[in-house]
């Protein structure tokens, strides 16, 4: 790599360090122009995404499979709320990008909801289980292929994604307002919040299981109790020692929908960590930074320092647990001292370990399919609280703080990562892309395969829905002039703005 790409990668200090905020003026979002000379490119990226989306959804029940292969023939027979959810918001995308008309857009929609109304869930939460068949959406109990027995369980953080979809549905489709309306009425978001906590005002189970299962899981693990926030019904099981504490993450997304209801306090939102405190030796990496207090409750506003970047780190160091958030709540523009500064700048160490660091010429990690087989989770270690990763290759290469790796080995990237990464640093993103659609079999008819394997050029070949809908969501927020975005940040939406505007990340 030449000295003169090194220098364009990591800029001035000063504007890819934590300091340079992003302004931020009362009122409607700002327009999000169209990216110079690429509207026929993302949008024939997005097209063929939309493609394997339809691939994936039954045409009776509306519902969409997990994943399927990359000739979009044999969809899997499992689903999740999360799968579900992206599909609802990838038609709000489609739509925007006139792919669909208004009629059709309702019609998928008005289908989907129609099913989910009619399946199987917690009733007294009115919260959905993890997996469902997604030809007639029956509880699944049973793995489809193994045969595994499943345990019904209820993801705080699976449905948060399902949340997030009906709230922008039931804002942008007139015609699928009356049951988007149904489903979020009935949502209990309290149902997962925990008030004791150790760390106050309290913290979000993973979740529940509303049968014993002590058949799957070591019974130490589990709590027996009624429903929290008063729901009544019988006992269920909550995940004992799984909570979610740490602020960069995916499961945000639940505190934020229980703030909008009233039904989680902003506390909460300040109760995670935003990396531990510096004393714990333990981790890889010390962090620097002040504590700070925000709504009665004290923060430590630690940063990691990587690739003269200085980061709020992930659990993991993966894209999605940064940014999948930001595809509905603009955080960045709501919070510019710090989503604002953060989400570039984790971009940025990101494409400093996949292009300097790492040296694999590509960049952009997150959990994904495994070209080798299997699924993963990938990230970049440094930037991730867990001290033995995620990590970026298939060989586990750890960085440690006092001896980092001179040599990586076989370094995975997944697509859905740089789409994300769009939103921020939109023309890097892209030439990235094309970098792999070019150099790789990494591009079908359902648009990018889901992961590459750069060094042995191994490529998974099939898409994931949830993987997909992140392409089209970003996709939707930078050609569709932040279509979700502002389709979610709107009504009791701005509750969370009021939370998350006070605080600065860092020194």
């Amino acid at each position: 790599m030449s000295d003169l790409t090194r220098r364009t990668l990591l800029g001035t200090a000063g504007a890819l360090a934590l300091g340079a905020a992003v302004p931020v003026t009362a009122g409607a979002l700002p327009q999000r122009g169209p990216v110079p000379g690429r509207r026929a490119t993302l949008h024939r990226w997005a097209r063929d995404t939309w493609r394997s989306m339809v691939a994936m959804t039954d045409p009776d029940s509306g519902l969409i499979a997990d994943n399927i292969d990359g000739d979009l023939s044999e969809p899997s027979r499992n689903t999740s709320p999360t799968n579900i959810g992206g599909y609802l918001w990838s038609i709000l995308v489609a739509q925007r990008l006139g792919f669909i008309g208004d009629r059709e857009a309702t019609r998928r929609a008005n289908q989907t909801l129609e099913t989910l109304l009619g399946m199987e869930r917690h009733r007294p939460s009115g919260m959905y289980y993890n997996w469902y068949d997604p030809v007639d959406g029956a509880v699944l109990r049973r793995w489809p292929g193994s045969g595994d027995l499943i345990v019904p369980f209820v993801s705080s953080v699976d449905m948060g994604w399902l949340g997030a979809a009906a709230w922008a549905v039931r804002n942008s489709l007139p015609g699928a307002r009356r049951r988007a309306d149904r489903l979020w009425d009935d949502y209990r978001w309290d149902v997962f919040f925990d008030p004791e906590f150790v760390r106050q005002p309290g913290a979000n189970y993973g979740g529940f299981y509303t049968e014993d299962p002590s058949a799957i899981r070591d019974p130490a693990d589990i709590l027996k109790r009624p429903p929290l926030g008063g729901l009544g019904g019988p006992d269920i099981y909550y995940t004992k020692n799984h909570h979610y504490d740490t602020c960069v993450s995916e499961a945000r997304m639940v505190t934020y929908l229980g703030i909008m209801r009233g039904q989680i306090p902003g506390g909460a939102y300040y109760a995670t960590y935003r990396t531990f405190p510096p004393d714990w030796t333990w981790q890889e990496l010390i962090p620097q930074g002040i504590t700070r207090t925000y709504l009665g409750v004290e923060v430590f506003n630690g940063t990691y320092s990587y690739g003269g970047q200085r980061v709020v780190p992930g659990w993991g160091g993966s894209m999605f647990e940064e940014l999948m958030p930001d595809i509905f709540v603009p955080e960045e523009i709501w919070a510019p001292r710090s989503w604002g500064r953060n989400h570039p700048a984790h971009v940025r160490a990101q494409q400093y370990h996949g292009l300097i660091d790492a040296g694999y010429g590509y960049w952009g990690f997150s959990p994904s399919n495994n070209p080798a087989g299997g699924y993963r989770e990938y990230g970049v270690d440094a930037l991730g609280l867990k001290p033995d990763g995620y990590f970026s290759d298939q060989e586990n290469t750890d960085y440690l703080r006092d001896a980092p790796p001179t040599k990586y080995g076989d370094g995975v990237v997944t697509p859905h990562a740089s789409f994300l990464a769009m939103m921020h640093t939109p023309n890097r993103a892209i030439a990235n892309l094309r970098k792999l659609e070019r150099n790789f079999d990494a591009y079908g008819r359902g648009g990018f395969y889901d992961a590459i394997a750069v060094r042995s050029r191994q490529v998974s070949k099939r898409h994931l829905s949830l993987d997909q809908a992140m392409v089209l969501g970003a996709l939707g927020n930078v050609a569709g002039d932040r279509v979700l975005q502002r389709s979610f940040a709107t009504g009791s939406a701005l509750r969370i703005r009021s939370v998350i505007a006070l605080e600065t990340f860092g020194t």
